[in-house]
């Protein structure tokens, strides 16, 4: 499996966001059983950076903390089924693997909503990811069943991670 991850900011963090990566998203497509080897793009940006994006691709004129650029088509969320015709735009061809889609991630956000919310830069990251790589995954939450659904999942990953609010 292969994460790029970008930082675009001068902002670090007191953990390895690159291992934090990883170990979220690979959780994630361990718990949605994902047959393939996956390629994820991640970028950490700051609030003009994500407002700039959420602008652009969304039409929404404000920041946000996580943007998700799915880059497969889902029937169902969390079922891979490629259709044989689709398999171009999927897969790497250099590499074989599945290509998820992108991450952008407001490090800004991050630390607000971590003091906000009174828990760790990193559990904020990695809720932030683990939302994301659902959304990856053909999960949203525009209604209130799938949002459910979604909370639950990504609650479940940070458990198993022992990723807590602390």
């Amino acid at each position: 499996m292969t994460f790029y991850v970008e930082n675009e900011t001068t902002t670090s963090f007191p953990f390895d966001v690159e291992s934090l990566v990883k170990q979220v998203a690979e959780a994630v497509l361990d718990a949605e059983a994902c047959p393939y080897e996956v390629q994820v793009n991640v970028l950490l940006t700051d609030n003009e950076g994500i407002h700039a994006f959420n602008k652009e691709y969304r039409g929404i004129d404000r920041e946000t903390d996580v943007l998700s650029f799915p880059n497969l088509d889902f029937v169902r969320a969390g079922e891979f089924t490629i259709d044989e015709c689709r398999e171009a735009d999927y897969f790497d061809p250099d590499t074989g693997e599945l290509i998820m889609g992108d991450i952008i991630i407001s490090v800004d956000k991050v630390r607000e909503q971590a003091e906000s919310y009174g828990h760790s830069e990193k559990r904020e990251l990695a809720f932030l990811l683990a939302h994301s790589m659902f959304h990856l995954c053909g999960y949203d939450h525009m209604e209130a069943d799938e949002a459910k659904v979604m909370e639950e999942k990504q609650e479940g990953i940070l458990k198993k991670l022992g990723i807590t609010r602390d």
